[in-house]
């Protein structure tokens, strides 16, 4: 188990569990508790560099919003008098925000920025196609260390359960498309024009969508942007394709590759080492599509999929 999550595992064991026993037995079934949502810590991926804010001991605690009028303000000043008398919590104003007491309702709907059916544990398909890769993940990080009611963690499983098909299939053509616009057609015109901003654009959206698709090819959601590489390292267990994003974002633009080179719509540049890059992503791409048995042709120009993906071959 991570560090950080065990630390405040260890908080609600020796602190949080005793508070809800002793002063809200009638309620103890009713109360899920664990840690998720925005932070690193819920993520497991904080160090030292991240504790330079919001960062402290502590749980969430959630329940329904006729708990919440019911008992939950009573649990919420209990629980933060708990949180001040407890050496070293380190709590800042912002990390009240994120733990402590809070309906299960807006905890999902806070985060994932729509108004969640959590009561009926249902999505509609416009909801779905609203919502955000990294907004997904940090809905779902963390642990529910006690939920015995189920209420919170039957949300929590609906979004685990992953997009329906019709939306993962949108959502991959979406960025297939943008890979080959961004640096499969775009990146080689602008270098043609020496126009390295616009190149240095088109590289980066088409590391965004290279790392994207990944993830929804492994039917998992990516984290907050800052952390998609490390997430994409853990779940690359061969290194292949890591490596090759990790090399494409280190390469150096080169102007002297495009001297004396014109731009042409069915020719590559393979003087050019992000080219060569962009190609293998595609390749490796491709056979992650292959596996999925979502393609009928084979081409490393990602936009030659499109349809297949959409129309299910």
């Amino acid at each position: 188990m991570n560090n950080v999550i065990e630390k405040n595992r260890r908080f609600y064991e020796r602190y949080v569990k005793d508070l809800i026993h002793s002063r809200f037995a009638d309620y103890e079934n009713r109360i899920a508790v664990g840690i998720a949502g925005e932070g690193s810590d819920c993520f497991g991926y904080d160090d030292e560099i991240s504790r330079d804010h919001d960062f402290g001991t502590g749980v969430c605690l959630w329940v329904n919003d006729e708990d919440m009028e019911e008992f939950g303000y009573l649990l919420s000043i209990a629980y933060n008098e708990l949180v001040d008398s407890v050496e070293r919590s380190y709590y800042t104003d912002r990390l009240r925000e994120r733990r402590g007491v809070m309906t299960i309702h807006d905890f999902y709907s806070d985060i994932l920025q729509i108004d969640c059916d959590t009561k009926h544990c249902t999505m509609s398909e416009e909801n779905w196609l609203k919502l955000d890769h990294s907004c997904l993940k940090t809905a779902v990080n963390g642990e529910v260390f006690r939920d015995d009611s189920g209420e919170f963690s039957a949300f929590r499983n609906l979004l685990l359960g992953y997009y329906p098909d019709k939306i993962w299939r949108n959502r991959i053509a979406q960025q297939l498309h943008l890979y080959a616009s961004a640096l499969q057609v775009n990146y080689a015109r602008c270098m043609s024009r020496n126009d390295i901003v616009a190149a240095e654009l088109c590289r980066s959206k088409g590391l965004t969508s290279a790392m994207e698709l990944y993830f929804l090819l492994k039917r998992e959601y990516p984290p907050y942007y800052k952390w998609t590489y490390r997430a994409l390292c853990e779940m690359d267990e061969e290194g292949a394709f890591s490596d090759k994003i990790r090399q494409l974002a280190s390469e150096k633009v080169n102007p002297d590759a495009w001297i004396s080179t014109r731009y042409h719509p069915n020719r590559q540049n393979y003087k050019d080492h992000i080219v060569c890059l962009s190609e293998e992503i595609a390749s490796l791409l491709e056979e992650l599509l292959e596996e999925r048995d979502m393609i009928r042709i084979h081409s490393r120009y990602m936009e030659m999929h499109v349809n297949d993906v959409l129309n299910g071959k």
